[in-house]
């Protein structure tokens, strides 16, 4: 009785699909709550190269009152259903709002490892411990970039990332099954940081 109580006390959120490739439109009254999909943050510095500020998918927060960067904007990568969180139930978001925080904080000190290598070695253990799930050979990461994407992500060049993808894949530290990426068991005990 008390769960049937508390379902119905729960305001009913505004809910908004969009296709992928699609933008989420920002409003400063508003965090988007992820139901389905996943999404990136991301903004421009000045010679308009892309910097990549996150990657959300379900139960995690995004929209503009959570950063002051201009330009701003939330792109979906696969088809996304969202909730509106109007300002008034913000407190009730707070453990996604902490967690979008931690994310971002892990992510900077990824782009902080001194080489490309590194910064995409870690970028993979960041991305198969948020994204993957635990498969026979090691970890499926459940998402998948493009070289650009991964590119933008880690501040690197796409052929770079090319090369390095390759090199991995051919010391056995990482494979593709149908278009997927698996971290292999083998890199799991590498000093892979993160």
């Amino acid at each position: 009785m008390v769960e049937k109580l508390s379902k119905l006390s729960l305001p009913q959120l505004e809910t908004h699909y969009f296709q992928a490739n699609s933008t989420i439109p920002l409003r400063a009254d508003v965090l988007w709550r992820i139901e389905r999909g996943v999404v990136r943050t991301l903004t421009w510095n000045r010679d308009s190269t892309p910097v990549i500020l996150g990657y959300w998918h379900v139960g995690d927060v995004v929209g503009q009152p959570l950063s002051r960067l201009c330009p701003y904007e939330v792109k979906c990568l696969t088809e996304v259903e969202v909730s509106a969180l109007p300002a008034n139930l913000w407190d009730q978001s707070l453990e996604a709002v902490f967690k979008h925080l931690q994310q971002v904080e892990e992510l900077h000190c990824i782009l902080r490892a001194t080489s490309v290598l590194e910064r995409l070695k870690c970028f993979l253990r960041w991305l198969a411990k948020k994204f993957g799930y635990k498969v026979k050979q090691g970890w499926l990461i459940d998402l998948r970039l493009t070289y650009q994407e991964i590119s933008e992500a880690i501040g690197a060049k796409r052929i770079t990332v090319k090369r390095l993808l390759t090199s991995l894949s051919k010391e056995n530290l990482i494979m593709y099954n149908q278009g997927q990426l698996i971290l292999l068991r083998k890199s799991e005990t590498t000093s892979w940081i993160y």
